[in-house]
């Protein structure tokens, strides 16, 4: 993200000539910034899904760039957040590491799996153990046979539709995977509550409070280890770093279910990406205070989305902006 102020990349040169040039249409924008049509359009995509700037049409030919002091701002706050989640999940991890080379007979909440048979019944064992839910966090490599992303499909299905909710955080390069990516789709389709982050520290499995497993490549062979944590400080911990990620990560949409928007709806929108409050969007638009809140609550929960900032990613992400 902090390219945007590099005056010598793409997104640094589009932005800068927006700040320069309010209300730019994007034929004008990619002569000045030297790039074509369709890598501005690209760019101002790109920019868009940060809350960075914003399109000033519904057509998407005209955009804005969103003030340079509060763009720094937001960046300086998005460093802070990840900057304290990475600090807790890193902690959290040394934790794990050490009692990971202990002989888990000297820590009881801890037991290493090493063969693989084991590791897939121990994953199958949680889920059909869960009775509220199951957390996941999903890291590559993407190692699984069609068999094995088909079998367990069937699996969460069953134990979704017996109302235990799914929540997984995908890494970013799922969508790129030919085999864990359809999955992904189907299962958020299905109803899994799902989001992403660029680079998630380690692959993990969380059944209600009662069980956590740890999927990590083994040190002295090929294949992976497995260790099963149970009720304990750890565990604790590992839950603690699940939600601290959950927060910081952006919503998928749901395939099939990205519904245009009235205008009236896509000009809320754009004010909330640029940091407009209710009553500031209520003024702007002459509407009554309580229509906004309870419109900005409807499209929040459309979205998917629990702040303004996710709101704004994954409305652009639609097209909605």
């Amino acid at each position: 993200m902090h390219d945007v102020l590099d005056p010598d990349s793409d997104r640094g040169r589009v932005y800068r000539s927006l700040v320069g040039h309010p209300r730019a249409q994007i034929g004008a924008l990619a002569v000045r910034v030297g790039l074509t049509e369709a890598v501005t359009t690209a760019v101002l995509e790109e920019l868009a899904a940060e809350d960075i700037v914003v399109t000033t049409d519904p057509g998407g030919r005209a955009w804005e760039a969103l003030p340079p002091a509060q763009v720094v701002e937001a960046m300086l706050q998005r460093e802070a957040a990840r900057r304290a989640a990475l600090r807790q999940a890193g902690a959290e991890l040394e934790r794990l590491y050490r009692f990971a080379r202990k002989d888990a007979g000297h820590y009881g909440a801890l037991e290493v799996v090493e063969d693989i048979a084991r590791v897939l019944a121990v994953s199958r064992q949680l889920q059909q153990s869960a009775r509220h839910q199951v957390r996941v966090i999903d890291v590559p490599p993407y190692s699984g046979t069609s068999d094995h992303y088909l079998d367990q499909e069937t699996l969460q299905r069953e134990r979704m539709a017996s109302g235990v909710v799914y929540r997984t955080i995908y890494h970013g390069s799922v969508c790129e995977d030919p085999i864990a990516g359809p999955n992904m789709a189907r299962m958020v389709e299905a109803g899994e509550q799902a989001r992403t982050l660029d680079d998630p520290p380690l692959k993990l499995a969380i059944s209600d409070d009662e069980l956590a497993v740890v999927t990590l490549a083994a040190d002295d062979h090929s294949g992976v280890v497995s260790l099963l944590i149970r009720p304990s400080g750890l565990f604790l911990a590992l839950s603690n770093v699940f939600e601290s990620l959950w927060r910081l990560a952006v919503p998928l949409s749901v395939a099939g279910n990205d519904a245009q928007i009235d205008a009236r709806d896509r000009q809320i929108l754009t004010m909330m990406a640029g940091g407009a409050t209710d009553d500031a969007i209520a003024r702007r638009l002459g509407l009554g205070r309580r229509t906004v809140v309870r419109r900005v609550s409807t499209l929040l929960a459309r979205l998917g989305a629990t702040t303004r900032f996710q709101a704004g990613v994954q409305a652009a992400r639609r097209g909605w902006l």
